[in-house]
């Protein structure tokens, strides 16, 4: 049984369901907020309770197959089974039933007294469904939900089929740059996959974005460092591995450092900067224009805001005073999006940070005198960034270290010192011979 407003993206979720061997079994379906395809909880009234398993669940914290009072929307029924004969959609055919007039609560019902499982399964991710609309809604955002939706999938595959005979029937938003400037995006040309899922999620939102070739930290060698002009920080070490600097940290910085310039060079007030490896968050475009607006309406300077970022210290934050969605940013890592100002741009050139160089999510809050490092700090006697962030966040990673599918081209790239090491040795041998 599968409703129309259902995204199965995994090839296997029939076999796989079928290979559970049970009577009831459904894949768990993700959406673009708390909303999914089961219960785990049910009132002694049978309609819906929020309980403590049904977060560890949803975000496939403990992954397999869970027995839960309630599955709907997408359900296979093994037919074949005996116990299947207890299972009905009419209220009419089960004795003394005193639910709602509700087809999924009568099948759930009718399961429940009859002792038939009902499994919810997230051991793989196999879809996705859309919040339903509530009576009061319209068409709009019906399509708008559509569109939260298939971003939401694309955060997790650059793959979204559809149809040739369909086709005629999509449209998408004419793309602009969100009151913006300019949006950049970065992107390696060795992640092809990576480019192409963001071109399908700009168009999807009807974003307007040029890509940028990021400088690949596996082409930088000591010749082109000294044409950057680029040196490491003297004793920098990386606060949690306590090594030296990547040369994928390098590229990095030089690939927003570049961005920085542009911004410079073309006299833009202000661009907005994403990495290629970002999740939207549901109504990202409506979210970006509240931000702006805040920006354009509140009395407070700003260089830099954080559209994703990794809170180090939050307990250090305040709220912007007369803003809903602003906070003054603590100690924070990464740079996976961000709103950036001329004056910011002007501040994050004219610190030269080339000459001592550290990561780029380090030189943020270090120029803006949130950084704990007051050694590191002390290189750059002008800290004066004023950097605020969205609260909540608009953009997260696709992917947290450790999950599935994580790649990092910044942690898994050679050190600094041992691509140094190997050019000198590589000049030795040259004059050996």
């Amino acid at each position: 049984m599968l409703d129309a407003d259902v995204f199965l993206t995994n090839s296997n979720t029939l076999r796989n369901l079928v290979l559970k061997g049970e009577t009831v079994v459904a894949p768990l379906l993700k959406s673009d907020g708390m909303y999914s395809n089961f219960w785990a909880g049910i009132t002694a009234e049978h309609y819906y309770v929020r309980t403590d398993q049904y977060e560890p669940i949803l975000y496939r914290e403990e992954t397999g197959c869970h027995d839960v009072p309630m599955i709907h929307t997408a359900v296979l029924i093994d037919l074949r089974r005996h116990d299947s004969e207890h299972l009905t959609y009419k209220a009419e055919k089960l004795i003394s039933y005193d639910g709602p007039v509700d087809d999924i609560i009568t099948f759930a019902i009718g399961a429940n007294k009859s002792n038939v499982p009902l499994f919810v399964c997230n051991d793989e991710i196999y879809g996705f469904v859309m919040v339903p609309l509530e009576s009061d809604e319209t068409i709009a955002e019906d399509m708008q939900r559509l569109t939260n939706t298939k971003v939401e999938i694309l955060a997790y595959s650059d793959h979204l089929p559809l149809s040739e005979d369909l086709k005629q029937f999509v449209t998408y938003p004419e793309k602009d740059t969100l009151s913006l400037d300019h949006i950049y995006m970065i992107n390696l040309l060795r992640r092809p996959e990576r480019r192409k899922r963001m071109q399908r999620l700009f168009k999807e939102l009807g974003i307007q974005a040029e890509t940028i070739d990021a400088v690949d930290g596996r082409t930088l060698n000591e010749s082109i460092l000294e044409e950057w002009g680029v040196k490491p920080m003297p004793d920098y070490a990386d606060p949690y591995h306590k090594r030296p600097m990547t040369m994928g940290e390098i590229g990095c910085f030089l690939s927003h450092y570049i961005i920085w310039q542009k911004v410079l060079e073309y006299g833009y007030k202000n661009v907005m900067v994403l990495e290629d490896d970002v999740r939207f968050e549901p109504f990202f475009r409506q979210k970006v224009h509240y931000v702006l607006t805040e920006l354009s309406d509140i009395d407070t300077e700003w260089d830099l805001v954080y559209l994703g970022r990794k809170r180090l210290m939050e307990s250090a934050e305040s709220r912007i005073q007369g803003s809903k969605f602003l906070v003054r940013a603590a100690y924070s890592y990464w740079t996976l999006g961000y709103i950036l100002s001329d004056s910011g741009a002007k501040k994050l050139v004219d610190a030269m940070p080339l000459g001592k160089l550290v990561p780029v999510d380090e030189y943020l809050p270090i120029l803006s005198n949130a950084h704990p490092k007051e050694q590191w700090a002390a290189q750059f006697p002008i800290r004066d960034l004023i950097i605020l962030s969205t609260n909540p966040l608009l953009v997260h990673p696709t992917h947290y270290t450790g999950e599935d599918g994580y790649i990092s081209d910044t942690e898994d790239s050679k050190l600094i010192q041992d691509n140094v090491e190997s050019q000198i040795v590589k000049s030795q041998t040259r004059e050996e011979l």
